[in-house]
């Protein structure tokens, strides 16, 4: 049989998200529990913020008319602090003012309160207090118009934004006690390999801890997702398939780690092509060429498809079956199912922020794949490699502070320019 050739890294996505399918549900939540959502409709401001002209300063809030000399002497009319009302300002007064006060009626400057001397005199019947002001005041000086901020009808936030702390503190703003949200995806995770060991437990001679168990569900955590963890799958063909069979009932989407091999002992694709079916699985990618794709069909179809009823499978749950490397498993989740989940979430802006910088190092021998390079910013502006980039290595990806993006064939020399990701924008 005539090998396939490998799909590259931009094929292979193209893949996967032409396969998506959005999530629809919306679920009303309310604002402080909405980080981390995706906004499922376009919200709008049904007020101006700010409401009203205010002050950016402590100070008094004057007619300029009145301070033109640059030593006027007025009489301090009123007191408004945050939150009342002032009353007109009569010519020849001032008022003092407290940062974010309403500016009142008759003032049009407010004058900070380092340019101003204050005089209290008491006469024995009233106390009266004279502010001289040491400054040639101009119109608008430290006022926040009506509506600087946002106008009334404007839409703040578009549908499909991921909603982070600034985002619900503008919603909070305008008033949005509650926000409507995508549903969360439902990720089902688990894991193959008989040589796999809980921390916590003996290590037996020929087993490993399974590091890919925490670190999966840290990453899907980071993306909102509703996981299900369902631990470590016996290492044989009707144990996973059953496995996945269970977990598509209710999951929209099933990540494994290991088993996505050739090997005698790597169960995971004909364990899928029995369930349902596989349409990628070998990337020109390193690490992380054995990346399986899928779909899982659900039992309500299965007496169908046995049946000949159904030519096509569309109730199904997504697969994708990572390799079972740590740093293999690591980057080809933030390459290609960090992107997925993301489309799943119907959020369109997917591609990670690149920068390119100055490579402090040198690679002579170039690579037939598309490598991704753990590298550290360093104290000179460039960029230092980890002296190991093996994939089982992944003390690289606690080390280092992203990937370098190389091409098939790219060779590297002290000074080159290479394409920088930082961690920063792949895992969240």
């Amino acid at each position: 049989m005539e090998k396939k050739p490998m799909l590259s890294v931009a094929q292979a996505l193209q893949t996967l998200l032409q396969a998506v399918r959005p999530i629809q549900e919306i679920e009303q939540v309310s604002t402080l529990a909405a980080n981390g959502r995706v906004l499922a409709q376009a919200q709008r401001s049904s007020l101006y913020v700010p409401p009203m002209d205010n002050t950016q300063m402590d100070g008094y809030a004057v007619r300029a008319a009145d301070c033109t000399s640059g030593c006027a002497r007025l009489r301090v009319s009123q007191r408004i602090p945050a939150g009342v009302v002032g009353q007109t300002l009569e010519p020849g007064t001032a008022a003092r003012i407290f940062t974010g006060a309403f500016i009142p009626a008759g003032a049009d400057a407010v004058v900070m309160q380092e340019q101003c001397e204050v005089e209290n005199f008491n006469d024995g019947q009233d106390q009266q207090t004279f502010v001289t002001i040491r400054h040639q005041v101009k119109p608008g000086e430290w006022i926040r118009r009506q509506g600087e901020d946002i106008q009334q009808g404007a839409e703040i936030l578009p549908a499909s934004t991921r909603l982070r702390p600034q985002e619900l503190g503008l919603a909070a703003s305008v008033g949005l006690a509650t926000l409507p949200v995508l549903r969360p995806l439902r990720v089902a995770v688990f894991f193959t390999g008989d040589e796999l060991t809980m921390p916590g437990e003996p290590l037996k001679q020929g087993s490993i801890y399974n590091s890919n168990r925490f670190l999966l569900t840290g990453l899907l955590q980071n993306l909102g997702c509703q996981i299900t963890d369902y631990g470590i799958v016996p290492d044989n063909l009707a144990a996973t398939r059953a496995t996945l069979r269970e977990v598509a009932q209710q999951h929209d989407l099933i990540i494994t780690s290991g088993g996505v091999s050739v090997g005698e002992e790597d169960h995971i694709r004909p364990a899928v092509e029995a369930e349902g079916h596989i349409n990628m699985w070998q990337i020109a990618v390193k690490p992380g060429k054995p990346l399986a794709f899928g779909e899982v069909r659900r039992a309500a179809q299965l007496d169908q498809v046995e049946q000949g009823e159904m030519n096509q499978v569309t109730n199904t749950a997504f697969f994708l079956g990572l390799p079972g490397n740590p740093v293999s498993s690591f980057v080809t989740f933030l390459l290609f199912v960090r992107p997925f989940i993301l489309r799943m979430q119907g959020i369109q802006n997917i591609t990670p922020i690149s920068y390119p910088m100055r490579a402090d190092f040198e690679l002579k021998k170039a690579d037939k794949r598309n490598e991704f390079l753990r590298a550290k910013m360093n104290a000179e502006g460039g960029l230092t490699l980890f002296s190991n980039q093996s994939s089982g290595v992944l003390t690289s990806t606690v080390w280092g502070d992203g990937l370098i993006d190389l091409a098939a064939g790219q060779t590297v020399a002290h000074g080159d320019m290479v394409k920088f990701i930082p961690f920063s924008g792949l895992l969240y």
